[in-house]
């Protein structure tokens, strides 16, 4: 019988805004580690650490503009694109100063805070 994930878990993280994540499938939700799903929504001007994570991330741009700095630039992916970033490579996710975004994200093995490997 398939499963049905009526409702998320909202996960609240604190950066330089707070953001709210609604995992729908992954470690916290549903327990599992292969594979996350979630839904961000971000305020304008939030930023979060750089990372170098050990996941590979494939994000679609529901509404506004992801900013996504990476070691040779800076990519700005608006809604109704789609952004892949891979394993071992530093990325850092912010949003613009004027324009929040929504989005979702979903992580090749699932997301954890020990597999982003954040700048301190």
């Amino acid at each position: 019988m398939p499963t049905l994930i009526s409702t998320p878990c909202r996960i609240e993280a604190v950066t330089n805004k707070t953001i709210l994540i609604d995992e729908y499938i992954g470690k916290v939700r549903s327990g599992h580690s292969q594979v996350s799903i979630a839904y961000l929504q971000c305020p304008a001007g939030w930023i979060e650490p750089g990372q170098t994570p050990d996941f590979e991330e494939y994000t679609l741009v529901l509404k506004g503009v992801l900013r996504i700095a990476y070691q040779d630039g800076v990519l700005e992916i608006p809604a109704g694109q789609a952004v892949i970033t891979h394993p071992g490579e530093w990325v850092q996710y912010s949003t613009l100063e004027t324009e929040g975004a929504e989005y979702v994200a979903v992580c090749l093995p699932a997301f954890s805070m020990d597999t982003a490997h954040r700048d301190s």
